[in-house]
């Protein structure tokens, strides 16, 4: 019975995927009230107006990503799917009649189609290049063809339904049925697609292969998508940048199965996953919005961009009123023609001293569908424009998206990113660069070991950048402590990067009294033979000054090396240092940062550069300090110091010099290790356990005693 309820109850409700008619009355009726809501419908409008009367193309595809078939098709469903909007909300014919007519060229073109001429990965398109944008394609058209079901015949419906749809989503579910069952993002768009033009079709086969593969087992499908990508605290396991991207099939998928299936409670799915998802994904930004640039990441991404825009509007009429969301969606300055972009231009109407920042804090987060593949910790310090971020990866690989950078460091201040990730090589929409697809130097740079601020041996990434292989191991949280924002340290292990070598670092990120924020780095390596160790530190700025000295290659430049990513670097300058305290300082916008490096034997130091081997120009040129050691066992301790101030227009510096003036390691073994770092003449000290994390042990070094896996002192006291 419920599998002839359906359709039954579907067809008599459109629309019912993007919104209800009752939800449309109730956006009409505020149209006029709130000035975003005014200014969100009058920009639509415009857009669409301006197709109306008018030959829309819906051109051979041909183009690959950037190019004028790929961009039309584009262009046409989100017309499409805005002009049945303006149908709903206006009541004027001419809306549906231009989606009716793309439609119909739709339904006469798709039967047609093959493999895209572009085409280049194993899951190709047939409008795009790719499948994805296929699916893409799938879940705009498949809103726009419910937001004006009403307004065809019932031979318009099965000609669209069967030329325009059946091709797509029989090509998905068969020919490719082992890319729509990937639990990956390309699959969450793929089952957000066909669900929707099932809900749209009053299709329940479709709607059934959406949710649990097309073999309908529930091995795979949206409901697999939901258990099999995110932790049970809202971690997406590909990063930041791909949670911004699957957000919205996942949002917009689960809002049409609200109006249509409310029985399944989607919402409510894993403890509000989604609503975790989509805190997590705010939490892993800058303080201007941009997306930490873990894994594959365009660094131009913000939370303004349309997938965030959506996934807040529909969050707002689900889970409720967020004064976090509401400083965001304010920043995005446009909502949604929804109920829940409605009540959200409302609510800015009516609010005062709205936030200007969304409400940071420090998080840990774990990765793997069941909490047990590591995670990554952001460590905050400081408010508003000032608050700094320390971002500590030890997640698993990331899907077909990871990068090989296990217990990389980043580091984020007054909004500037200062110790950088690279992210991806792309660019996207370009026709012109590689047809706006990843570039080669993504695989051949971006994700490779040295292009990240972790320890890198013997020239070789980590699992030598075999993807499979990583796919099998994460790193490991050893003990965390956040509860003092003052005194917060995260400490992580790696034992399967490299074959039989042991890789142990621990952040401490620290405000000593003054004022001044520190980073305290702690990376022990262990082997059983000798190694070349080489730790990057990626970062952004113009070098002011160094207590080394360094030759300059500027006549002649060579590549670092030949394999791994170091064929991408160039070598400007280098250095040769002994049992010191290697130290440079270089600035960033109007704030100095300081990295002082504990040297213990024989060391060199590179200054190196993006841009050798780059004959296409298709990295951006980017420094790097690397320090160079030889051994088995060792210990890198680095110290980061946030200092000064410069103010270029009043001709004025402060603090400008590190306050660093000595590290010494006392003791590091199997079992603890104990730092003294000399800080403006006063003594910073640090004791960790390297194997005992138990809260309630207790440690000793010559004349101090500490209880639990790590302490810290300042000036003969306890910090805190």
């Amino acid at each position: 019975m419920c599998s002839i309820c359906l359709p039954l109850f579907a067809a008599a409700q459109h629309p019912v995927t993007f919104f209800t008619r009752s939800e449309a009355a109730e956006l009409k009726s505020g149209i006029n009230k709130y000035p975003l809501l005014t200014d969100s419908y009058q920009e639509i409008r415009s857009q669409v107006d301006a197709w109306i009367g008018k030959d829309v193309d819906v051109p051979q595809p041909k183009d690959p990503a950037g190019g004028y078939t790929h961009e039309r098709h584009k262009a046409n469903y989100t017309l499409m799917f805005n002009s049945g909007i303006l149908y709903n909300i206006t009541g004027d014919a001419k809306y549906a009649t231009l989606v009716k007519n793309i439609l119909l060229k739709y339904a006469v073109l798709n039967p047609t189609l093959k493999k895209h001429p572009q085409a280049t990965s194993s899951s190709p398109g047939h409008i795009f290049w790719q499948a994805l944008n296929d699916a893409n394609w799938l879940v705009y058209t498949g809103m726009a063809y419910d937001l004006v079901y009403n307004s065809f015949s019932a031979s318009e419906r099965k000609t669209i339904e069967d030329g325009a749809f059946k091709s797509e989503v029989d090509y998905f579910t068969k020919d490719l049925k082992n890319w729509f069952n990937l639990i990956h993002n390309h699959g969450v768009w793929a089952c957000a697609g066909v669900g929707i033009v099932g809900i749209a079709t009053n299709n329940k086969d479709y709607v059934d292969m959406a949710l649990y593969g097309s073999e309908k087992n529930g091995k795979s499908g949206f409901m697999a998508q939901m258990d099999g990508l995110f932790s049970p605290d809202g971690y997406y396991t590909e990063g930041p940048y791909y949670v911004r991207y699957a957000i919205l099939p996942y949002y917009l998928f689960a809002n049409a199965l609200q109006h249509a299936r409310p029985e399944l409670k989607i919402f409510q799915h894993r403890n509000s996953i989604l609503q975790k998802a989509l805190l997590a994904g705010l939490q892993q930004t800058n303080i201007d919005g941009t997306f930490f640039p873990l894994n594959d990441a365009l660094k131009e991404k913000d939370f303004t961009s349309n997938e965030l825009v959506t996934a807040i509007d529909i969050a707002w009429s689900v889970y409720g009123a967020d004064k976090g969301l509401l400083t965001v969606a304010k920043k995005q300055d446009k909502v949604l023609l929804s109920k829940g972009g409605a009540a959200i231009a409302a609510a800015i109407a009516g609010t005062k001293d709205i936030p200007a920042y969304y409400p940071y804090k420090t998080v840990e987060y774990v990765d793997g569908n069941k909490g047990d593949e590591g995670g990554v910790s952001f460590l905050r310090n400081g408010k508003g424009k000032d608050l700094s971020t320390l971002v500590f990866k030890y997640t698993a690989h990331g899907l077909s998206h990871g990068h090989f950078d296990k217990l990389n460091l980043n580091l984020f201040d007054k909004g500037n990113e200062i110790l950088t990730d690279y992210g991806s090589a792309r660019f996207i929409s370009v026709e012109q660069k590689y047809g706006g697809r990843y570039l080669p130097e993504n695989t051949a740079y971006a994700s490779q070991t040295i292009a990240h601020n972790t320890l890198v041996v013997d020239e070789a990434s980590q699992f030598n950048a075999d993807e499979k292989l990583g796919e099998q191991f994460h790193a490991d949280k050893l003990f965390s402590d956040v509860s003092n924002d003052k005194v917060q340290v995260v400490a992580a292990k790696e034992d399967n990067a490299y074959k039989n070598i042991h890789l142990q670092r621990t952040e401490y990120f620290l405000q000593i009294p003054g004022g001044r924020k520190i980073v305290l780095d702690v990376f022990n390596v262990n082997a059983a033979g000798e190694h070349q160790y080489d730790l990057p530190f990626q970062y952004s700025g113009n070098l002011i000054s160094t207590n080394f000295k360094y030759n300059y290659n500027g006549s002649q430049q060579q590549a670092l090396g030949k394999n791994n990513g170091y064929q991408y670097l160039w070598k400007e300058a280098e250095a040769s240092v002994k049992d010191s305290m290697a130290q440079f300082t270089f600035l960033n916008h109007r704030t100095f940062y300081s990295i002082s490096s504990l040297i213990k034997g024989e060391a060199k130091i590179f200054f190196t550069r993006t841009g050798a081997g780059d004959a296409d120009f298709n990295l951006r040129r980017e420094p790097a300090y690397i320090i160079r050691t030889n051994a088995a066992n060792t210990a890198f301790v680095n110290v980061i110091e946030i200092h000064g101030s410069f103010d270029p227009k009043a001709e004025f510096s402060a603090d400008s010099y590190s306050a660093v003036q000595k590290i010494e390691l006392l003791q590091n073994d199997n079992d603890i290790t104990v730092a003294a770092v000399t800080i403006g003449g006063k003594q910073l000290l640090v004791a960790q356990c390297n194997k005992d994390f138990s809260k309630q042990s207790k440690h000793s070094y010559t004349t101090f005693n500490w209880t639990g896996p790590y302490a810290v002192w300042y000036d003969g006291k306890t910090l805190q």
